[in-house]
């Protein structure tokens, strides 16, 4: 009988090539360095250097007198030399991405939207934590959109609102912002939606300004600041009430939500195309905002 399935075994088994044979590495035996006649003068160590005295460089030193992240200065929104970095988004490339297609202006654009354009590349294993909206190509910017991003600069939020669109400046926890990058691997791997952390003690001064467009701010505030905003660049205000798009202007999502559409300790299963949600009432509280 073991000789049956060894046989049907070897006849399901690939067939051997140069391409599925793993070399035979040889063992390297690491000696200790010689002693006396067998080891030369200085035994290895060189001479009169770092190497001979036994003084290695510490960690991240690369030369100088000055270690690597001394180089670089610290970011602009950043309050911590280590604290996390943002990938840049100028007007001009988002403009250049709704005019080629590949940005819908008639949905809210988040992190999710732009990632899927191809154009723009987050890796969070690099410390990222969303997108910077930058004012380059501020005069070239034309279309009304609900953009959220995680940082924005006051000319960049004045060029956004000058045309008609709005901006919301909202944080995602490495997890979080790790499914909405990659929201349908992360809904075949049959995960439920997590609800969204809010942001640490360093970060909440700024989500909660409303001269930021804070996504935890007061709505009311926010709209006094759209005016002093556009006094102080010299454009009219457009009223979002009576604009054509009020419907999608005025779109925000829950401070614990991740997807628009979707709320958190939902299950999406997309092979099946059904949404499934929890029923417990612990479960119902525990991802409540």
């Amino acid at each position: 009988m073991s000789t049956t399935r060894a046989l049907q075994l070897l006849f399901r088994s690939p067939r051997v090539s140069m391409a599925n044979i793993i070399p035979s590495k040889p063992l390297r035996h690491k000696g200790s360095r010689h002693r006396g006649i067998h080891g030369g003068k200085q035994h290895g160590w060189g001479r009169k250097g770092a190497r001979h005295h036994q003084h290695h460089t510490p960690v991240g030193f690369i030369g100088g007198i000055s270690p690597f992240f001394q180089k670089f200065p610290l970011q602009k929104w950043a309050k911590e030399r280590y604290d996390i970095s943002y990938v840049p988004l100028t007007l001009h490339k988002l403009q250049l991405m709704v005019d080629t297609g590949r940005i819908d202006p008639s949905i809210p654009i988040d992190v999710t939207q732009l990632c899927n354009t191809g154009n723009i590349r987050i890796d969070t294993r690099l410390e990222h934590g969303g997108f910077m909206l930058e004012e380059e190509g501020m005069d070239c910017f034309c279309t009304p959109l609900n953009l959220e991003v995680q940082f924005a600069s006051e000319a960049a939020i004045a060029a956004v609102e000058r045309v008609g669109g709005t901006v919301t400046t909202a944080y995602y926890d490495p997890y979080s912002l790790t499914a909405a990058l990659r929201p349908v691997e992360f809904f075949n791997r049959g995960l439920v939606i997590p609800r969204r952390l809010l942001p640490p003690q360093r970060h909440m001064e700024y989500y909660t300004d409303p001269r930021n467009r804070g996504y935890l701010s007061d709505p009311d505030l926010i709209a006094h600041q759209r005016l002093i905003l556009s006094q102080k660049y010299g454009y009219p205000l457009v009223d979002l009430n009576k604009s054509p798009l009020k419907e999608l202007l005025l779109q925000r999502k829950d401070p614990r939500q991740l997807f628009y559409g979707l709320q958190p300790g939902w299950l999406v299963n997309l092979v099946d195309k059904v949404i499934l949600k929890p029923t417990d009432p612990e479960v119902k509280e525990y991802y409540a905002s």
